[in-house]
């Protein structure tokens, strides 16, 4: 049995484990990430796989790290963190070895995350598959033939900022009308505040489920609304999955996978967005009779980014 440690940042937090070749995860630890980022953080990276490494006293074959941001194509240097301070410009492989003793690679969140659903969760049966991450943006990842594809410099799959609308909201690259704008955590909101101002006399139920305000209200209120039929909330749901199935439509005629899998926050609230993401798919692809691939929900949940890693560096 090969182990490996993957550890998965984000901007508020750690999550390290011991993966073995099944994708099981045997040893697990949190940490959470200190707001200087830095030498700070990458000290505490090394503390994280120190620790893990005794945690479990087996050889470990291999070790690798999950960042959001740019990586460089050789999967030392972060180019660019977008949510960590003091990491942009670091070869963190370069400066983790002497602290831990091992080499270790770096990659992309969504990548990581990407091909840990591929190999141990909802695409096991793919060879040609996109990966959606709709939390606070949208992160992308793809498998094609087999194979997680970076692109000419590593940064390949930043499906987020694919342009849906060149007068939409500004995105927070700098352009306007980005996908992640009409399909994010903050977009999910913005339906919710538009469709309570087209109808203000039916917020007040929906807002029972925060704090009675719309300042208290989050994602995960306005999921459990949907659920529950609150119409507000569904139609909030209904928007997203109707831009989002517009965006999905582009790339599926762009890329032709056989599996679509959508992850992170947003899209746990399963069917309540799939189906209308769906249906806009089939209204929007190119091609009438192409074939569209299956959308589904993924399975690894909040582990998909540190056991995808963990089997990225073993290769």
């Amino acid at each position: 049995m090969a182990l490996a440690i993957g550890i998965d940042v984000g901007g508020t937090k750690l999550l390290g484990g011991v993966v073995d070749d099944e994708g099981r995860v045997i040893a697990r630890m949190r940490r959470e990430t200190p707001r200087e980022g830095g030498a700070a953080l990458t000290a505490l990276v090394a503390e994280l796989v120190t620790t893990l490494k005794k945690e479990v006293r087996e050889e470990i074959s291999a070790i690798g790290l999950s960042a959001a941001g740019f990586v460089s194509a050789d999967r030392e240097r972060m180019l660019a963190a977008t949510n960590i301070a003091g990491w942009t410009g670091v070869n963190l492989a370069q400066e983790l070895e002497p602290m831990i003793g091992s080499r270790i690679i770096v990659e992309n969140d969504a990548n990581a995350a990407c091909w840990g659903e591929y190999r141990f969760g909802a695409g096991r049966s793919a060879r040609n598959m996109i990966f959606l991450i709709l939390g606070t943006g949208l992160g992308g990842g793809m498998i094609m033939d087999g194979h997680l594809f970076r692109g000419a410099h590593g940064t390949a799959s930043e499906f987020g900022h694919m342009r849906l609308n060149s007068s939409g909201p500004l995105c927070g690259c700098g352009a306007r009308g980005c996908f992640e704008q009409y399909c994010a955590g903050p977009a999910l909101m913005r339906h919710v505040e538009e469709a309570i101002a087209a109808a203000p006399e039916r917020a007040f139920e929906l807002l029972k489920y925060g704090d009675g305000t719309l300042e208290g209200l989050t994602g995960k209120h306005v999921a459990a609304a949907a659920h529950d039929g609150d119409r507000i909330a569904t139609t909030a749901f209904k928007i997203t999955g109707e831009w989002l199935g517009l965006g999905l439509a582009s790339l599926v005629v762009t890329l032709d996978p056989d599996l679509i899998i959508l992850g992170g926050g947003v899209s746990e609230a399963g069917e309540i967005l799939i189906t209308p993401a769906r249906e806009s798919l089939r209204r929007n692809a190119s091609f009438s009779g192409h074939a569209l691939p299956p959308i589904v929900g993924a399975t690894l949940g909040n582990d998909a980014g540190l056991v995808g890693v963990a089997d990225l560096a073993r290769g």
